[in-house]
């Protein structure tokens, strides 16, 4: 039995944090989303609020818990979503449904897993599709991903599960980070989609991908696939996406091409550099357009499928490896572009943008400033005549 006075300390310590068991519904999740893995916070205080809020995304977001969590935790979870069911609360099946295993992935033959990699700074990750052999080992389906150049490299195998091992473990040494076990669904997916994106001027450089598939399964390419991460964190997708996701390194290292910034950055700059004089809080309101404009028109068409699947892959990988926080901010994220929200109005994708601008910003700055002046700018003439005539001044 839990003890009272941890009990009413837990409690009390959520309404310290801001936590309302009388606001509306929808507030009330929104607010135990926020304080969930935050210092002295604890799991089972949120899970024993959550059972008192008659809403429906109150029973999701345990449903996301308890596919996680194990001992007292998981007891209170089932406590809870018991109070809630009793209520006629119960959560949508794909939140209260845990992954299928890989010998159920539907459409693919029994015996198929799979390992992805991190996405690294270059935007490139590794995929294995593995298939058991009857005769012992695995046949491996090996492939390359880039997701601005498509398939960039596929090979097949066949090897022994110590030599799978030692490859592995020499992989993740070099890369830094560990392959993770995926649904070989998406893996399979990851390999076909990439291909479909991959340049013809390119697909001779990589390979048959579609003969040396067919080694590891006979299922057709799918062509749609719902990824899993939008049921692994279901509870978490109606949450704000932080602007910390953006310090995660799956995250972090997402780009925009400088030519497509470039635009924006010559506006901005220009703002900067105007000879008319106007307030601080003018030219402010001028950046801020700027910005705004920016994110609307740079998070759409294929660069904002290409951030929808950045943060699908990388929540997916940051949930497999524990970080289960941040995951949920990706798949949130994630989320709001398959939806058509208006991103421009979403402070994690004001933050992406921004970030990006500042950084080209930064570097075409530090190059300006490492090269010899051949052209100088109306505001520098300026600036260096009143600079001439200060000195001339205190001469006299």
């Amino acid at each position: 039995m839990p003890n009272p006075k941890e009990t009413d300390g837990e409690d009390l310590k959520l309404r310290e944090l801001g936590f309302d068991p009388g606001a509306p519904a929808p507030e009330a999740v929104k607010k135990l989303h926020e304080l969930r893995g935050k210092p002295g916070v604890s799991d089972i205080a949120i899970a024993r609020a959550l059972g008192e809020i008659a809403d429906l995304a109150a029973a999701g977001m345990l449903a996301g818990m308890e596919a996680e969590a194990t001992g007292a935790l998981r007891r209170e979870v089932r406590r809870s979503l018991f109070r809630l069911r009793q209520r006629g609360l119960e959560p949508s099946a794909p939140a209260a449904r845990k992954p299928a295993p890989a010998r159920e992935a539907r459409g693919l033959e029994p015996g198929l897993t799979a390992l992805l990699s991190p996405i690294d700074d270059e935007g490139v990750l590794v995929v294995w599709l593995l298939k058991a052999r009857p005769q012992g080992g695995v046949f491996r389906l090996w492939g390359l991903v880039s997701e601005t150049l498509g398939l960039m490299g596929v090979r097949t195998a066949a090897m022994t599960r110590r030599e799978l091992r030692a490859e592995r473990e020499e992989l993740e040494r070099r890369v830094g980070a560990k392959l993770v076990e995926a649904d070989p669904r998406l893996a399979d997916f990851i390999l076909c989609e990439a291909y479909r994106n991959t340049p013809e001027t390119r697909r001779s450089q990589v390979g048959n991908f579609l003969a040396l598939r067919t080694e590891v399964t006979a299922a057709p390419p799918p062509v749609e696939f719902v990824h899993p991460v939008y049921a692994e964190l279901a509870s978490e997708l109606g949450a704000e996406p932080s602007p910390e996701l953006l310090g995660e390194p799956e995250i972090a290292s997402f780009r925009f091409a400088p030519e497509e910034l470039a635009p924006y950055v010559e506006e901005m700059s220009r703002a900067r550099e105007s000879l008319i004089v106007v307030s601080r809080a003018a030219q402010e309101e001028r950046l801020l357009a700027v910005m705004e404009r920016a994110t609307g028109e740079l998070l759409s068409g294929e660069r904002a499928n290409r951030l929808r699947r950045r943060l699908e892959h990388g929540g997916y990988y940051m949930l497999k490896t524990r970080r289960r926080k941040a995951a949920g901010w990706a798949a949130a994220a994630a989320a709001r572009i398959r939806d058509g929200a208006e991103l421009k109005q979403v402070p994690f994708f004001r933050a992406l943008v921004r970030k990006e601008l500042a950084t080209l910003i930064a570097e075409d700055t530090g190059r300006r400033e490492a090269e010899p002046h051949l052209i100088v700018t109306p505001a520098e003439a300026m600036r260096a005549q009143q600079e001439r005539e200060a000195r001339m001044r205190r001469q006299r």
